[in-house]
């Protein structure tokens, strides 16, 4: 489920996570099948421009098994993650194809974004994460998918 934030669409976790239910009433629970996220630092391409914002979608059982057989992962297993994420981050900015190339040259701090909202987004279903604050002691969930600090 996605919802309109400053003239971005940003995935609405809660309603994911609260199994919010098609047409309102009654219907099957929909099913977030991609998420937007916006990278801390951003791919630098070629020109020098800089890609934040971009969409994830969920792995397949495809996804994984074909990035276990490909060449590089097999001469170097630490490549796995850089050929998951090339697979499943379907838009990064203005990039028509995101590819290995473009994830192998990320920044380090990017990179490590991107695996930990693969590992929420498979594993867990959503991207919020529970929270307790250090002064108050209230317990709250934040939206880990990236964003402006405060939103």
């Amino acid at each position: 489920m996605r919802r309109t934030h400053g003239g971005a669409a940003v995935l609405d976790a809660a309603a994911v996570a609260d199994g919010d239910r098609a047409g309102g009433g009654g219907g099957n629970p929909t099913l977030a099948t991609e998420f937007d996220f916006v990278l801390p630092r951003g791919y630098v391409d070629a020109a020098g421009g800089v890609h934040q914002s971009g969409t994830m979608r969920l792995a397949t059982a495809r996804d994984e098994l074909v990035s276990q057989r490909d060449d590089r992962v097999r001469e170097n297993p630490g490549y796995l993650s850089v050929v998951l994420i090339s697979r499943v981050v379907t838009r990064l900015g203005t990039l028509d194809d995101v590819h290995a190339g473009v994830v192998e040259s990320m920044f380090a701090s990017d990179l490590a974004f991107l695996q930990d909202l693969y590992r929420r987004v498979n594993q867990e279903g959503h991207t919020r994460a529970g929270v307790v604050c250090p002064h108050c002691t209230g317990e709250f969930a934040v939206d880990l998918s990236g964003g402006r600090l405060g939103e």
